[in-house]
């Protein structure tokens, strides 16, 4: 009675937990309308975010420098970090997928994929040019106000809901912003904006009534929509930068090659996932079939956490990172499978044997999982974009493939045992070479037992 019991509990689990894994693959890969909202769900595949390589794109490398007029205390390190987070504030307020990292000692690369409109990436971070602010509209006018006294500028509602951009100064150009505002309104002078130099002709013109402290301000116009104003900012912005950027190269990939590197990488992984399954099945027999039971959970679960972590970006190195951790997750699945069959062939029964291996197995699975983890881990601090982008996948499988092979696959052969614990056949296992006696049954004379 208590082993029918165990057996239809192990036949409930393995129903539950195929609902459940079911459940998952229609999450993963189908898109469909929620009923009684304007909510689309795209499933866990297509809510992946893609890099450039993929889903194409534009490329930029800039060339950093400091600028002819820059103070004698910036150094290139800080103008050129000043810069690339000024650049990621300024590129991914508009293009949320946008990278910005460094390439060498003086070089910043930008990339922004699924972008339609290349040339409206160009007008953005083309040609950023520095930003200077005058009282005078002439070549040798005093100036009062530079790109690096800036902060922020960000697109904003005044008090009368007026459209316009709102400009914060850092700690040094909130002092210079108020003695340049005091004068203006004292002298009833306009202030005038120029980028890359300064000359006769003014780039924007301000007016000013009355002294500005505070460490901010409102600059209002005629802006139409609060499009033209962001627009504004962001041109505001891109004159905001510490280092002097000399533009290196250019690129515009398109999406059609990203597409079909995509189609034919996905193909591969099924064809491939396909023959592990085959070839686990034919091997280990019910015990393979309960791999690859595992395996669909553990795509399952991939495909979740590539969507749901927001710094993700999936590149053709990052799928490699992908095919290299399932490998693991498979070698891992020998490993144990293997231990397994060691022990049944020297004698234990199935229970035992199957006990005894996931136990031999543990540590080198522990070991080689946690060498590569570290590993991912000093790729991802060091690594260029593309060896981060296949850093980060590499993390996410290997840590899964541990809790598909200590966990999942544990818990599933246990559930299994009370359905066949005495039938070798089904597990493709070897001839045993000998009788083993459990220790704790040894027969003594008279025949006692010794418990």
């Amino acid at each position: 009675m208590a082993k029918n019991r165990r057996k239809k509990f192990s036949i409930a689990n393995f129903i539950l937990v195929a609902i459940l894994t079911l459940l998952g693959v229609v999450l993963s890969v189908c898109s469909f309308d929620i009923p009684f909202t304007t909510y689309t769900y795209n499933g866990f595949a297509k809510s992946i975010s893609l890099g450039l390589d993929l889903a194409g794109g534009v490329s930029v490398v800039y060339e950093c420098s400091l600028p002819d007029d820059a103070n004698e205390n910036l150094d290139l390190e800080n103008a050129i970090s000043a810069t690339e987070a000024r650049l990621t504030s300024l590129i991914t307020d508009k293009y949320s997928e946008a990278t910005i990292t460094r390439q060498g000692n003086t070089r910043i690369r930008i990339e922004v994929p699924s972008v339609s409109d290349a040339e409206e990436v160009f007008n953005l971070i083309g040609t950023p040019t520095p930003l200077y602010m005058t009282l005078e509209q002439k070549a040798d006018a005093e100036v009062y106000i530079k790109g690096s006294d800036i902060s922020q500028i960000y697109a904003s509602l005044g008090q009368k809901d007026e459209k316009g951009v709102t400009v914060v100064f850092n700690s040094e150009g909130e002092s210079k912003f108020y003695e340049m505002t005091k004068k203006a309104s004292e002298g009833k002078q306009e202030i005038y904006i120029y980028f890359s130099q300064v000359d006769a002709d003014a780039d924007l013109t301000l007016k000013c009534e009355e002294p500005i402290s505070g460490g901010r301000t409102f600059i209002s116009g005629s802006f139409k929509t609060i499009k033209d104003a962001q627009d504004y900012a962001l041109r505001l912005m891109s004159g905001t930068f510490s280092a002097k950027l000399e533009l290196l190269e250019s690129s515009v990939i398109s999406a059609t090659l990203g597409a079909q590197a995509l189609k034919l990488a996905i193909i591969g992984g099924l064809v491939g996932l396909v023959l592990i399954m085959i070839l686990l099945m034919v091997r280990y027999g019910d015990f393979g079939a309960l791999a690859s039971f595992a395996l669909v959970i553990y795509i399952v679960l991939m495909l979740f956490f590539l969507q749901a972590i927001s710094f993700v970006q999936l590149t053709l190195p990052g799928l490699a990172g992908i095919i290299l951790s399932i490998g693991m997750a498979d070698d891992g699945t020998v490993i144990i499978f293997e231990r397994f069959r060691e022990e049944y062939r020297s004698g234990k029964k199935i229970p035992l044997a199957s006990k005894i291996g996931f136990k031999r197995a543990f540590w080198p699975i522990f070991d080689s999982n946690i060498t590569t983890i570290i590993t991912a881990i000093v790729l991802y601090i060091l690594g260029t974009a593309s060896i981060q982008g296949f850093a980060i996948t590499l993390l996410i499988g290997i840590v899964l493939s541990m809790f598909m092979n200590l966990v999942v696959l544990r818990t599933f052969v246990n559930w299994y045992l009370p359905i066949n614990s005495i039938k070798p056949n089904k597990l493709r296992l070897p001839k045993q070479a000998r009788a083993y006696k459990d220790p704790s049954e040894v027969v003594v004379e008279g025949g006692a037992t010794n418990e």
